[in-house]
């Protein structure tokens, strides 16, 4: 039976295929960014970050037919990492394109060498901040007035010993439920 006829299936999102950012992605990460964000990052910021930044590592994804609709950035420093941006084209929104994103950064973070990761959230945003919550990330300060566009607080957000046994079998535990949840996996 064909997997989209098959009930098992037929509720589940496309898996996404991730691969590294290169300067000709820039064009569809923009639309992405201008879909997710008042105020954005200018296309040099991204082309800097792919072609001068070392510390940097940039992703998107791609669903079956080629398109690009989620982006993610992290850098790594030694055994800090910190995750930049990462976005999920409004129309893909809510079938868990933003959660394989954000595994793939943690793995690269891991296989980098980083025992720890950081990143901001809008205090309102509080679905990013579950998944990350999700994936051990707890809130350990807030930036007062952080976002310019309107002023909103950002809070802080660090996952800890990711090397270590605890976090490996979580974030296996969290990727085997993910995988079920996608097509194209058992």
């Amino acid at each position: 039976m064909k997997a989209d006829l098959d009930p098992r299936t037929a509720d589940r999102p496309e898996r996404m295929t991730i691969s590294r950012m290169t300067l000709a992605d820039i064009r569809a990460v923009m639309r992405i960014e201008a879909l997710s964000f008042s105020t954005t990052w200018p296309p040099s910021a991204f082309a800097s970050e792919l072609s001068d930044n070392r510390l940097a590592h940039y992703f998107i994804g791609r669903v079956p037919g080629g398109d690009i609709i989620a982006y993610g950035g992290i850098w790594v420093i030694l055994e800090d990492s910190h995750i930049t941006t990462i976005a999920v084209h409004p129309d893909w929104r809510g079938k868990r394109y933003g959660e394989e994103m954000l595994v793939r950064m943690l793995h690269e973070a891991i296989e980098r060498g980083a025992s720890w990761i950081t990143l901001e959230a809008r205090e309102s945003n509080t679905v990013a901040q579950n998944l990350y919550k999700k994936y051990g990330f707890t809130i350990v300060s807030t930036r007062r007035a952080y976002y310019s566009d309107n002023g909103e607080n950002a809070v802080v957000m660090w996952a800890g010993n990711l090397r270590g046994e605890l976090y490996r079998n979580r974030l296996s535990v969290l990727e085997r439920e993910l995988a079920t949840g996608m097509r194209g996996d058992p």
